[in-house]
């Protein structure tokens, strides 16, 4: 029986300010000694636009005087597909599908890796994960980002917040609101939280760059992040 997690990979981790070399090639080598284990192992891997998207988006809306929502959103859509294609080219012989552009069109696929980027305005590539995990029938979802755990509030704003092992998707939406904004910055949007809500999905957020968590997070051993939901 074939094991699949889905993995929703920040654009940040992958391009913080310049393409972040070193840091890829230790996932890359996180991903392959996890698929090695077992033969039957498999990994979804949507990578988002992070900072390339965010600067494209913000000199566009400089630009155009504050511009349209869904032009905003193809521009970062168009930054999610350049980093995919980039993580794609770490996993050459697994990795055997194109990039994945629309999350609903996908059935099944070839390797033991696929690939996913953005797809349309309105959705992030949380929300495509969610969707991936949703037709793979994933046993988890990993949501790495720059943050080591969720907090009970923004601790930009709130001094009183706290960090927190484990939260209800119900409390999740309270902290981090309703709206989507292309660009906005949360460590799992929205949109993919209210679908991820509906599923009953547990989505494991947790600090991408430390690299040894990560593992601990796919061998299901003790790890430092947020698990959210389900309830």
């Amino acid at each position: 029986m074939q094991t699949t997690k889905v993995v929703s990979l920040g654009g940040s981790l992958v391009a913080p300010d310049d393409i972040a070399i070193d840091y890829l090639r230790q996932f890359s080598r996180i991903v392959n000694d996890y698929l090695n284990k077992e033969s039957d192992r498999r990994l979804i891997i949507v990578v988002g636009g992070g900072q390339l998207a965010r600067r494209y988006q913000e000199a566009y809306r400089s630009l155009a005087d504050g511009g349209k929502d869904d032009t905003a959103d193809w521009i970062g859509i168009a930054a999610t597909r350049v980093n995919a294609q980039l993580v794609k080219s770490l996993f050459e012989d697994r990795c055997v599908e194109d990039v994945v552009t629309n999350p609903t069109s996908v059935e099944t696929f070839e390797g033991s890796v696929l690939v996913a980027s953005g797809w349309k305005p309105g959705f992030s590539t949380d929300y495509d994960a969610v969707l991936l995990a949703e037709h793979f029938r994933a046993q988890v979802l990993v949501n790495l980002t720059d943050v080591a755990k969720v907090y009970s509030g923004d601790p930009r704003v709130d001094k009183s917040a706290k960090p927190l092992d484990s939260v209800s998707w119900g409390e999740f939406r309270g902290i981090i609101g309703s709206e989507w904004t292309p660009g906005k910055n949360s460590p799992f949007d929205p949109i993919a939280a209210r679908k991820a809500h509906e599923m009953h999905l547990a989505v494991i957020s947790a600090q991408g760059s430390d690299i040894e968590n990560l593992r601990h997070i796919l061998d299901e051993k003790d790890f430092t992040g947020t698990t959210i939901g389900p309830d």
